[in-house]
């Protein structure tokens, strides 16, 4: 019963910020034609004015993003064409990691690289939790299908430590880079700075969904295990 009230709390949290982050996206992408640039227009500006002219932005179907490796700012459709503040904010969002990229910001850096060899390790942990049960069967020793449950648990939670590396990064890409870039050089029109901090408080708070998420993962595996 216990497990089953955390889950439903846990399904909560996840759906709950996803949902205020889409509604703010939403507010504050009216009126369309706030700015007279686009947000891909806006990037592009904010990283010459940096000196990162080596920086490319790119329109992508994957999602606003950052790639470090490849040294490029995506946006998606309606934030690289849009002239929202909502465009515009995300736009700064994203140069925001870009800044961090070229200071050195170790969670991004470590982040970087846990992403490249997480993803395949969940997999293999959600796989040894599988045949775990059945192992401990078929070799009647319950050591090793402990053994086998304690590395599915460890492997299939490594997303966590990805998004616990993925907060402050997210946070300090908002509030100590674009927002402060915004208001230093009095990019947003008046009255709008007010919207901008909450577009990028939702921007940050995308990935405390995420967080969330790997927690309800590895939680909805122990529910399954203990019946």
């Amino acid at each position: 019963m216990h497990i089953i009230i955390l889950l439903l709390g846990l399904l909560a949290l996840t759906i709950g910020p996803g949902l205020w982050v889409k509604a703010v996206i939403a507010r504050y992408s009216h009126p369309a034609n706030r700015y007279a640039h686009s947000g891909g227009e806006f990037a592009r500006q904010l990283l010459n004015t940096l000196d990162l002219r080596h920086i490319k932005t790119e329109l992508t179907d994957l999602g606003d993003h950052y790639d470090p490796l490849d040294k490029v700012v995506r946006l998606s459709e309606k934030n690289f064409n849009g002239h929202s503040l909502a465009a515009i904010t995300i736009a700064a969002h994203e140069v925001g990691h870009a800044i961090q990229d070229a200071t050195g910001f170790k969670p991004l850096k470590w982040r970087t690289r846990l992403v490249q060899w997480v993803r395949p390790i969940e997999k293999i942990g959600a796989g040894i939790l599988m045949v775990a049960p059945f192992t401990a069967v078929l070799t009647r020793v319950p050591a090793i299908g402990l053994i086998m449950l304690l590395g599915g648990f460890l492997t299939l939670g490594s997303g966590i430590a990805v998004h616990c590396l993925t907060l402050p990064t997210e946070f300090d890409a908002s509030f100590r880079r674009a927002l402060p870039l915004l208001s230093s050089k009095k990019l947003l029109h008046q009255g709008d700075e007010a919207g901008a901090r909450t577009l990028l408080t939702a921007a940050a708070l995308t990935y405390v969904a995420g967080s969330l998420s790997s927690l309800l993962n590895v939680a909805r595996w122990w529910a399954i295990l203990r019946r």
